[in-house]
């Protein structure tokens, strides 16, 4: 028997929650909540990614580059895959009148459900872009876009509790307020800066997609390799380079790295520059002030390793204009050094 459309509408509904769900309950949900227990008993969740129990990253060579990359995609490539299940999903069974009618919007309704989608998900800044591209190649605004790439990992609700267990409560107190300012502001400055004509032509290509909606499963499986081929390798070869040359944004970690403010920037921009996977910077951040950094330069990590990094932005680089990437890269370098300055001011 034939399907109708409004049949075939919600089973791509259904296959797209069905996905989702259960998706991130094996990948997510289930993993951080016996992860919880772990920091809670131990207040540690593992090593540093970064630099291991040394006391600094490898120096710059193929082996340091094939190291960080097998460590790095041994704790993301699961969320990768659903990332771009998702991504390609939300092109292909999500109906454009729904993305229109939530995330298409420039007003703060709009980042706010994008910022509030991004908490279940839990995905570190990669992981999230093949969904982001996805939600940008349906028109969803720059700002709602945006609000769910940095909320991820600025308001991953499993990464405050890790960060509170291992780190203290101050320091996840920090991230949450800082956060809640970041996505949403961002995001909301983000649509302020759309001018008329690109709203305008944004909203022309949303009807044209809306009048030939005629997604199929087999469209679906197009677009997940269209995506995959697009996305990974440039992803894979940017993580090789950051993963061999991690010893020069990150010098030798020690008493030295004091709370002067030239720490506190390097600190920051190094941050946003490099990848992490989930949570990878309470260890990390762990690892540094047990060594004696001072609480600043931690700080300024903790606002920038997780939002964005070089892979991201590079894999963005088809869904935002060039001049948002920019806005968005020096905001985030600026709440690193506010973050910084503001934990050795409260006396963290």
């Amino acid at each position: 028997m034939q399907t109708t459309p409004t049949q075939h509408a919600r089973l791509k509904w259904m296959t797209f929650i069905l996905i989702a769900v259960v998706g991130l309950f094996y990948v997510k949900w289930s993993p951080y909540y016996n992860k919880a227990f772990v920091a809670a008993s131990n207040h540690a969740i593992g090593s540093s990614i970064l630099m291991g129990k040394e006391a600094s990253p490898p120096s710059p060579s193929l082996e340091a580059a094939l190291g960080y990359a097998m460590a790095y995609g041994k704790a993301i490539w699961q969320a990768m895959v659903l990332g771009l299940l998702l991504g390609s999903g939300v092109q292909a069974l999500i109906p454009p009148q729904w993305i229109a009618r939530t995330l298409g919007r420039s007003d703060f309704g709009s980042v706010a459900a994008g910022g509030l989608l991004s908490i279940p998900t839990m995905m570190c800044t990669c992981c999230a872009a093949p969904v982001v591209a996805g939600l940008r190649a349906r028109h969803a605004t720059p700002g709602a876009s945006l609000a769910f790439w940095l909320g991820n990992s600025l308001l991953n609700p499993a990464t405050l509790i890790f960060m509170g267990f291992v780190l203290g409560w101050n320091w996840t107190a920090l991230r949450l307020v800082l956060g809640l300012i970041m996505v949403f502001g961002l995001g909301l400055l983000t649509n302020q800066l759309v001018t008329d004509q690109e709203a305008a032509t944004a909203q022309t290509q949303l009807s044209q997609i809306v009048a030939k909606d005629d997604n199929t499963f087999a469209r679906w499986l197009k677009i997940l390799a269209q995506m995959s081929a697009r996305l990974i390798p440039e992803y894979i070869i940017l993580v090789l380079l950051l993963g061999a040359i991690r010893a020069l944004l990150f010098p030798h970690i020690g008493p030295e790295i004091s709370n002067h403010l030239g720490w506190i920037i390097m600190f920051a921009v190094a941050g946003t520059l490099f990848v992490i996977p989930t949570a990878g910077e309470v260890p990390i951040i762990q690892a540094m002030l047990a060594l004696g950094i001072g609480v600043g330069p931690a700080a300024a990590l903790l606002m920038t390793l997780p939002p964005i990094s070089v892979p991201s932005m590079a894999m963005l680089m088809r869904s935002f204009k060039m001049r948002q990437l920019i806005i968005v890269t020096a905001s985030v370098i600026g709440f690193g050094v506010f973050s910084g300055l503001l934990a050795v001011g409260l006396g963290f």
